[in-house]
């Protein structure tokens, strides 16, 4: 196959055969986790999906990947209940799922029972198109899920995930195509999770992967935009012969999201390639996220729009708000530019796996830790162990001897030869019914207490005491006119730099709600060093600006005054490096370890973080228990 450099020297380009171009949306799962963090309740987003019913899509993504985890961890929802709410308003188009391969929507490899069970169970609620990736490209994590969904009935779309390094040539782009080509799925995805691709590169491997699959498999492209170049992209896959793209509704695209969905489908209208999707539908949905942006607008940050230093650290915008926020929580927000330069370090370390999850989490979280520890490596994550050691599955590139050693031993080797699910737990389903018990009313109950059991525990106890509740929404905020500090008098500043304790700030409030409802505060959006917070506000006394006139509100209750007191540290107490939530402790009080023992595990990023016994001795006291938040401040316990 000639390249399309060559081409252009010779001034002969080939361009693909007339066909209809089919658009999958994923605004409802890919949009928000992208723009929102994933935060759109359910009765948010069933007017949206109520609508795109009638555009004429190939497919509607909006279900797995993030928004599974969230419905549970923050939402308070059921998953399942969504996905079921989901279909009922949607009975003409088919319903799309991210699926991790042999993770499912978790973030480590399952037994083959639990995704057989978990596809028998989304296929049932809702669920025809299985979008299933492996973040590793080790397709051996995507065969028993693969050969499920095409047994039950489903539509099995793999995807091949891109990134830039130096083994990841053009040859073994077409290699993993061969690979699928074997498994046999329905389509294939070409997927830039990241959007770090470029035009030339998205012809060149497109044209490949159409020309070795011909008409055997369809083919479609999925494109990040933190670049700024996934609109061009678009347009050299159709010429490479694409049969799909993935787009998101305009107020939720571009940047760390996708192309607009009316943006491409009016640029190919009249075209050979015409859509045939109905701009007017998408119109009218278009203003519907429009206001769920509008509600959300908390959620956003300043990751979310182009940013090309993507390019250097390839890390996808939502991880690098996570990033954000552990590092701000541990006091550490002004070491963001070095965690950006350790992550490619950490990435070839690990033999340059694509940024995209779990990957992305277990590359990143080592990254953070590597910084605010002070020394690379110095504390290694459970996760980052589990996958030298070959349990997520084979890394693309060569893992560094260093790291290898000092997780397996001196002359230790891993073993890339077994499938990762081998290692785990073949009894984790029985063992679920088993400590589940009455709590669980379902088989989609067990799977959300093996996929995440800490959060499932809590929604399932809370949902049995009658305790369940949704956060609330605040339904939009004031605008406010600005005009230029000293311009109008009697103006209060909504944009200013703080000085606290010798620290400098950058504030701006961008905006509140319109009244304070009786018995709730009032809510401000304020941006502080460039990530938007919530303050919710119960006003005492309010001053009009340069006069005299005061009121007095309401008091403010005991229960408002209400704060967490936390334990000053003692000699002997262990901490966490970041903020998390304890997961294991692996010790009772009198027992005797050792120095670098792993006595607890706790989750922040939605990694398990090893932590380490400072010092030998006996166990005094332990302060948390299971499911316990904490942050660095915090001992967890001590060791006399």
């Amino acid at each position: 196959m000639k390249n399309i450099e060559t081409m252009l020297k010779e001034g002969l380009i080939e361009i693909a055969k007339p066909k209809k171009i089919l658009i999958t949306d994923l605004t409802a799962r890919d949009g928000q986790q992208c723009k929102l963090a994933t935060r759109v309740t359910t009765d948010d987003l069933i007017p949206l999906c109520e609508k795109m019913d009638k555009a004429g899509l190939y497919a509607f993504e909006a279900w797995g990947g993030a928004t599974y985890d969230v419905c549970l961890r923050y939402l308070k929802e059921d998953p399942w209940d969504r996905l079921r709410r989901i279909k009922a308003v949607m009975p003409n188009t088919k319903i799309q799922m991210l699926f991790r391969g042999q993770s499912i929507v978790g973030y480590r490899p399952r037994a083959d029972k639990v995704v057989y069970k978990f596809v028998e169970k989304a296929l049932k609620n809702g669920i025809t198109v299985f979008r299933v990736f492996d973040s590793l490209n080790d397709n051996r994590n995507i065969e028993v899920a693969c050969k499920v969904i095409k047994e039950l009935g489903g539509e099995c779309h793999v995807e091949i995930s891109y990134t830039k390094s130096p083994v990841h040539t053009y040859e073994k782009w077409m290699h993993y195509a061969d690979e699928l080509l074997e498994i046999g799925p329905d389509w294939i995805s070409f997927k830039d999770a990241t959007g770090i691709i470029m035009p030339l590169d998205t012809y060149n491997i497109i044209k490949g992967i159409k020309e070795k699959v011909g008409d055997k498999i369809k083919v479609l492209f999925h494109n990040h935009d933190m670049s700024g170049t996934a609109i061009m992209n678009h347009m050299m896959a159709i010429y490479a012969g694409i049969d799909m793209l993935d787009t998101v509704l305009s107020p939720l695209a571009f940047g760390s999201s996708h192309p607009a969905t009316e943006s491409v489908v009016a640029a190919l209208q009249g075209t050979p390639y015409d859509t045939g999707v109905d701009l007017k539908v998408l119109e009218e949905a278009a203003a519907i996220t429009a206001n769920i942006r509008k509600n959300y607008k908390k959620y956003e940050t300043e990751y979310g729009g182009v940013n090309a230093k993507v390019l250097i650290h390839k890390i996808p915008g939502g991880m690098i708000s996570n990033m954000a926020a552990q590092l701000k929580e541990a006091n550490a927000l002004d070491k963001m530019e070095d965690v950006l330069k350790e992550t490619p370090n950490v990435e070839k370390d690990l033999g340059y796996p694509p940024l995209l999850t779990p990957s992305s989490q277990i590359v990143g979280v080592q990254a953070v830790l590597n910084v605010i520890s002070g020394e690379r490596y110095k504390m290694i994550t459970k996760e980052v162990r589990d996958y030298v050691e070959g349990k997520y599955g084979n890394p693309p590139g060569p893992v560094s001897k260093e790291l290898i050693e000092k997780i397996i031993g001196p002359g230790g080797k891993p073993d890339y030869s077994k499938r990762p699910s081998d290692s785990a737990d073949v009894n984790e389903w029985d063992k679920a019914v088993k400590e589940l018990g009455a709590l669980a009313k379902s088989d989609e109950d067990i799977l959300l207490y093996v996929l995440f059991p800490l959060q499932a525990m809590e929604f399932l106890k809370a949902r049995e005491s009658g305790q369940l509740e949704t956060p609330e929404v605040t339904p939009g905020t004031e605008e406010m006119i600005e005009t230029r500090a000293g311009v109008i008098e009697n103006t209060a500043p909504v944009e200013y730099d703080i000085t606290y304790h010798g620290d400098k700030f950058s504030v701006k409030i961008e905006g509140v709600t319109p009244n304070q409802e009786e018995g709730k505060p009032r809510k401000y959006y304020v941006r502080v060093g460039g990530k938007l917070e919530e303050i919710q506000l119960f006003s005492k006394v309010e001053a009009i600006v340069g006069g005299a006139g005061i009121g007095t509100g309401r008091p403010i209750s005991s229960k408002d005054k209400a704060t967490k007191t936390k334990k000053g540290l003692e000699t002997g107490d262990v901490t966490a490096p970041m903020p998390g939530k304890v997961a294991k402790i692996l010790v009772k009080e009198g027992d005797k370890v050792e120095k670098g023992q792993t006595i607890a595990m706790v989750e922040a990023m939605k990694m398990e973080n090893e932590i380490h016994a400072s010092s030998a001795g006996a166990v005094k006291a332990i302060y948390v228990k299971v499911g316990d938040n904490i942050t660095p401040d915090d001992p967890l316990l001590n060791i006399a």
